[in-house]
């Protein structure tokens, strides 16, 4: 392995670090993470792919590009279903206990899996933003991709996740996530 690559290996596992002591609600960690590499890579690509011309989302086919020339992508999902009880009202129900109940009764052809609880997915959104944070100090050009995401909760990657994203990652002489 030459050293760019050991090091996107490093990173990624430092980003999932970060992730995982990053803030949670309650204090409760509903995150879960992975990191794919080669051939993972190259059947996360194709998944966006198939799921893109599906739907007719043509971002789907330029994100699976990037997908493809990563070196290493971390995936991080929430288990959106878990309430923390506070009755908030959030997720747009007047208590937890009609979310998951509404959740039990939900559709499940869509991308992703809801209603969820709103504070699941704010903590999801600062465990990526961590992750990204540590990508960047180490200078790895990355970038979150929902279609990534998603499709990697079609493979089964990050099993009981709701709701995920992917940050793809690359060691190269030009940022491959940008000016597509």
């Amino acid at each position: 392995m030459d050293p760019e690559q050991e090091a996107v290996r490093t990173i990624a596992n430092l980003m999932m670090v970060s992730a995982r002591t990053a803030p949670k609600g309650k204090g409760i960690d509903t995150i879960e993470m992975k990191a794919l590499y080669g051939p993972e890579l190259t059947e996360l690509s194709h998944e966006m792919e198939m799921i893109g011309t599906r739907i007719g989302f043509q971002f789907f086919l330029r994100d699976a590009k990037n997908i493809a020339a990563a070196s290493a992508c971390v995936l991080i999902g929430s288990h959106g279903d878990q309430h923390v009880g506070l009755n908030c009202g959030g997720c747009g129900y007047n208590t937890c206990k009609e979310m998951a109940e509404a959740f039990e009764m939900r559709n499940t052809d869509t991308l992703y899996q809801g209603p969820v609880c709103v504070i699941r997915m704010a903590d999801l959104g600062i465990a990526v933003g961590s992750a990204v944070k540590t990508a960047q100090i180490h200078n790895a050009d990355n970038r979150v991709f929902f279609s990534a995401g998603v499709a990697a909760l079609s493979l089964g990657h990050l099993p009981g996740c709701t709701t995920a994203y992917a940050i793809p990652l690359s060691v190269t002489g030009k940022n491959i996530f940008f000016d597509r």
